[in-house]
């Protein structure tokens, strides 16, 4: 009889033991970020172009954009660290880590690539990426403000001189990302709000500027407008005076 209740009590703890196993392998929740879904594999080029010597900003912003939609950001901004070897989730990382370490070399060039083939983890292949490519960011930051301010439409369209300026303007916002408080308390001062439409005002300032003297009458008519409009507003009334 007690055999009986022992096997009984047996068969209904296997059950509880599987889901507290499945529970813990964080390999098999989709929304961990240790799950690999069974289409990805290691030759996937998430983004394009590569990176090369001159292409860093906008590959780590597509990269990053790419880890996140995989929910493998985790693995190289510093939230996951490595376990320890003994660690049972260790193996589950290790799976994830090489498939992220993958993606980030397809999209490296050639020479980049093969200097950092020795590089077993993701988040140090990305700091040392992040070191590497980095160091001029003041003189970049210098090169765009000059070609920002000195930028003139010539024998472009408006369509295609807004598209050119925008580019530079997008790179000096990543370069030059606008502080947020820190106070550690409720703040009502609207600082980085008030930073960001100065940064607006720039950008209106420089598109204006550099368009040809046939649309002076309409420059005029916008800079006389309080408050001036946004980019796009003001991108919107050239392109009607345009047509």
């Amino acid at each position: 009889m007690e055999d009986k209740i022992n096997n009984q009590e047996s068969k209904e703890e296997k059950p509880i033991q599987q889901m507290e196993r499945l529970d813990l392998d964080q390999s098999l929740i989709p929304t961990s970020p240790y799950y690999i879904h069974p289409g990805e594999n290691l030759g996937q080029v998430l983004t394009t172009p590569s990176l090369n010597e001159t292409t860093y900003n906008s590959w780590s912003r597509n990269m990053r954009r790419a880890l996140l939609s995989k929910n493998k950001l985790k693995f190289v901004d510093g939230s996951i660290k490595t376990p320890a070897r003994d660690d049972p989730l260790y193996e589950t990382w290790e799976r994830a880590n090489v498939m992220v370490l993958s993606w980030i070399v397809r999209t490296l060039s050639p020479q980049i690539a093969e200097s950092v083939i020795y590089i077993e983890s993701a988040r140090d292949l990305w700091k040392d990426l992040k070191e590497r490519f980095t160091k001029g960011d003041y003189f970049r930051i210098s090169d765009l403000l000059q070609e920002m301010h000195s930028a003139k439409q010539g024998e472009r369209n408006i369509t295609q001189f807004f598209t050119d300026i925008k580019t530079i303007w997008e790179e000096l916002e990543f370069l030059r990302p606008v502080p947020n408080c820190v106070c550690g308390k409720s703040c009502d001062c609207n600082l980085s709000k008030i930073f960001i439409k100065q940064r607006e005002v720039e950008y209106v300032i420089c598109f204006l500027k550099g368009l040809n003297d046939s649309y002076n009458t309409v420059k005029t008519q916008i800079l006389l407008l309080d408050p001036l409009p946004n980019i796009n507003k003001v991108y919107s009334l050239i392109m009607q005076q345009e047509r």
